[in-house]
């Protein structure tokens, strides 16, 4: 490795992508390539990264594996950032296996990591915690380490763990100002600012009162039958009981537990769960049916009993029914939640993270663009949309996760 070369990496690992390029700018050879395409990475310049990588990957020799897995590598992680979720994990698996073998144990980490975000990304949850377990973030570089409590804090979030989150935000704020890094002392700021921030709704007599994460957590141990409308499901103690694929009995249970201890009327909950307003003898007996599932999948928890007018809940063993609501109401608040990250996503990486049809998800980002809550950038198969990020509140509990209990 030439002293530019080595000048320009070690630039790159201090952030510095433009005083790497004034080193490698006019070189073709392939490690002035792929530091190149890092580098165009950095300044957000993620399609000519992309080529700069490929092309660095292509012209390394058939001898030269580790050189050729850092590229694979840095090409997942512009990946990650360009949100293209669709692609196979085999690559950089075997990209990791690369660099393990060779001794490049950071860099293995890295792969690591990096698979663990983007399983966060998708909801999987299990799959990030096992790939965090086997990640020793004391033992990582300070870069390193700040990304592995970045993901670390992000799993604890997203599982309802604010202590844990809290911890490991702290670890990476340190480990981000040892790195010494800007943007990554920024993102550890950024990620603080979830806890701060209110993540739901408590909804109670015609009132929502905001919540923090933690005094949602708290909420969710209270002991209290807890409609969780963020996650479309019901909580109590530790089960936990989903409707998020069934609308109808969750818009049911929703009625039923926002109007509890009084019953709704029969017509009341004709006119919001079936949007009719002349209900007929066919609604009715529509809504037994339902009522009768939906009485049937949430018995452990609570009963549902006929009353002259209409229904109501009955809480099992519970200190009283709250309605947990999102912190902004529609259709479309997973789609928005999850493009408030301000990365530009496509309708089919959203549709992956989501594990909805890409019509669905196209359906709700241009009812979002109508109202001016996105925009749209490029054209044809190149599009992407993009949102301005939320500061007044955090979407955590409305991104994609494991559902309690799951």
């Amino acid at each position: 490795m030439d002293a530019l070369i080595s000048a320009a990496a070690r630039a790159l690992a201090a952030g510095d992508a433009l005083g790497a390029l004034k080193r490698v700018a006019l070189r073709d050879d392939p490690s002035a390539l792929a530091l190149r395409g890092i580098a165009m990475a950095q300044l957000g310049e993620h399609v000519r990264a992309r080529e700069l990588l490929r092309r660095a990957a292509r012209l390394f020799g058939p001898r030269e594996q580790l050189a050729r897995a850092r590229c694979v590598l840095a090409d997942a992680e512009v990946a990650l950032a360009m949100r293209e979720l669709g692609g196979s994990s085999h690559a950089l698996e075997s990209a990791s296996a690369t660099l393990e073998k060779h001794g490049d144990r950071a860099n293995a980490l890295h792969a690591r990591l990096l698979a663990a975000r983007r399983a966060l990304l998708m909801g999987r949850l299990a799959e990030a915690a096992a790939l965090l377990a086997s990640v020793d973030a004391g033992s990582l570089p300070p870069t390193l380490a700040a990304v592995a409590e970045l993901a670390a804090a992000e799993l604890a979030l997203r599982s309802l763990r604010s202590a844990a989150a809290r911890a490991a935000l702290a670890r990476a704020h340190q480990a981000a100002f040892r790195a010494g890094i800007p943007s990554l002392i920024a993102e550890v700021a950024q990620a603080h600012g979830v806890l701060e921030r209110p993540a739901a709704r408590r909804v109670a007599a015609g009132e929502a009162l905001p919540l923090k994460l933690h005094e949602v957590e708290a909420l969710l141990a209270s002991g209290a039958l807890v409609m969780d409308a963020c996650r479309r499901g019901l909580a109590l103690g530790g089960a936990w009981q989903s409707l998020a694929r069934r609308p109808i009995l969750f818009a049911l249970a929703r009625e039923l537990a926002q109007a509890w201890p009084a019953d709704v009327e029969r017509d009341a909950l004709i006119h919001a769960v079936f949007r009719t307003r002349r209900p007929d003898e066919t609604h009715r007996a529509r809504l037994r049916v339902e009522i009768g599932r939906l009485r049937a999948l949430v018995k452990p928890m609570a009963g549902i009993d006929a009353t002259p007018r209409g229904f109501v809940l009955s809480p099992r063993d519970a200190a009283g029914v709250v309605v947990l609501a999102p912190p902004i109401d529609g259709e479309q608040a997973s789609v928005l939640a999850l493009l408030a990250d301000g990365a530009a996503w496509s309708t089919s990486a959203l549709a992956l993270a989501l594990d909805a049809s890409q019509r669905t998800v196209q359906r709700a980002v241009a009812e979002l663009e109508a109202t001016g809550q996105v925009r749209a950038v490029g054209q044809a198969r190149a599009r992407r949309w993009v949102a301005a990020p939320l500061v007044d509140f955090t979407t955590i509990l409305l991104l994609p996760s494991a559902l309690p209990g799951a």
